[in-house]
C-alpha cells in the first residue's frame, strides 16, 4: 500500500495559474492509471482541448465550470465528471478561491496507442 500526502508532491505549472501534481502513477507502481491533483487559481482558464483518452474528475474544492460539446456544467465540491476520449473540454475557475480536483487518466503513453 502506498500512503502519501498530495501536498508533498511537487506542483508543476501547466498554464497561467494552473498546477498539476502527479500523485500516483507508474513510478509509484500503478500499472494502468495516473491520479493527478489539479489546482486553478481564481480566474484561471484552461481552454478547450482534447486527448485520445478518458478523464475521470472529482471536485474537492472551489467553484468553476467545465466546458464540453453541450455547453458548460458547474464544478463544485462533490461533483464527478466523466470526459470520454477525444471529446473537447476545458475548465475555468469562477470562484473567489482555488478550484481543486482529482483527475484520473490512463497512463498517457499507453492510451495514445489505443486511440
Amino acid at each position: 500500500m502506498l500512503y502519501r500526502d498530495y501536498r508533498d508532491v511537487p506542483a508543476e505549472a501547466v498554464g497561467e495559474g494552473i498546477t498539476i501534481r502527479w500523485v500516483i502513477g507508474k513510478p509509484q507502481g500503478a500499472p494502468h492509471f495516473a491520479m493527478r491533483v489539479i489546482e486553478f487559481a481564481p480566474g484561471a482558464i484552461f481552454p478547450p482541448h482534447q486527448h485520445p483518452y478518458e478523464h475521470e474528475i472529482f471536485v474537492l474544492e472551489g467553484e468553476g465550470v467545465a466546458e464540453g460539446p453541450e455547453g458548460e456544467v458547474p464544478m463544485r465540491p462533490g461533483v464527478a465528471l466523466y470526459i470520454p476520449p477525444n471529446e473537447p473540454h476545458g475548465y475555468r475557475n469562477t470562484g473567489p478561491g482555488p478550484l481543486r480536483f482529482i483527475c484520473v487518466i490512463p497512463h498517457p503513453e499507453e492510451s495514445s496507442t489505443s486511440g
